[in-house]
């Protein structure tokens, strides 16, 4: 049975289609419309003038910013930013006479990642943990883990860590060390991975919160 926690805030100018699933303490501000068969996790935030569209599935302490649609066919885990105006589909060749509502595409972004603001998805794709994608960027391949895309059409640039620095440096066995929270990350070939602590565990309390700016870091 999907149920709405008593402690989700829905603001009174947005509608929402039962029966859906919406976790403990998300809120959902103004001029948002949810659909029926969604599921959203606890935590969540979305921002002014979003839609969710049926039969989503959206993870815990996921940042939806202000004028983003999420569309059938697209999976978001847990910890996901999506800046504001960019773009989610769930066709890859879409026209108006030919009807495509069986034939969605699955889009799946996986935990951590961001999103920039007027950055697009192209769908079928999945976006790795913690990648970044920058603001504007077109993205239609399958990302990895921690990688940076810029441009258009999206290319890795580098990579980032975990709390959304560049990561330089590495020493002679490819070890990168994240400015900010001080982790470790290594790569290997074409994957890398944290070496202290794990892509699926959260991150300890005392490094949840930022101290300093990015330009401070740079």
């Amino acid at each position: 049975m999907k149920t709405i926690a008593s402690t989700a805030f829905v603001h009174e100018s947005s509608y929402v289609d039962m029966p859906v699933a919406i976790g403990a303490d998300t809120k959902i501000w103004h001029f948002c419309h949810v659909l029926p068969e969604c599921e959203i996790g606890y935590g969540c935030s979305f921002g002014q003038n979003c839609v969710i569209g049926p039969r989503v599935k959206i993870g815990n302490n996921v940042k939806v910013q202000n004028n983003i649609s999420i569309y059938e066919g697209v999976e978001i885990e847990d910890d996901v930013f999506l800046g504001p105006s960019c773009v989610l589909t769930n066709v890859t060749n879409p026209r108006s006479q030919v009807v495509r509502k069986t034939l969605y595409e699955r889009t799946l972004l996986r935990r951590g990642c961001s999103i920039g603001a007027n950055a697009t998805i192209v769908c079928g794709i999945i976006i790795g943990r913690y990648a970044f994608v920058g603001a504007g960027a077109v993205v239609h391949n399958d990302v990895p883990d921690y990688a940076l895309m810029l441009g258009v059409p999206a290319k890795q640039k580098g990579w980032m860590s975990r709390h959304g620095h560049v990561l330089k440096s590495p020493d002679s066995e490819g070890v990168m060390v994240c400015p900010e929270s001080g982790l470790r990350y290594q790569q290997k070939g074409a994957v890398l991975t944290c070496l202290d602590i794990s892509e699926d565990t959260s991150l300890p309390e005392e490094l949840t919160i930022g101290q300093k700016t990015y330009d401070e870091f740079k």
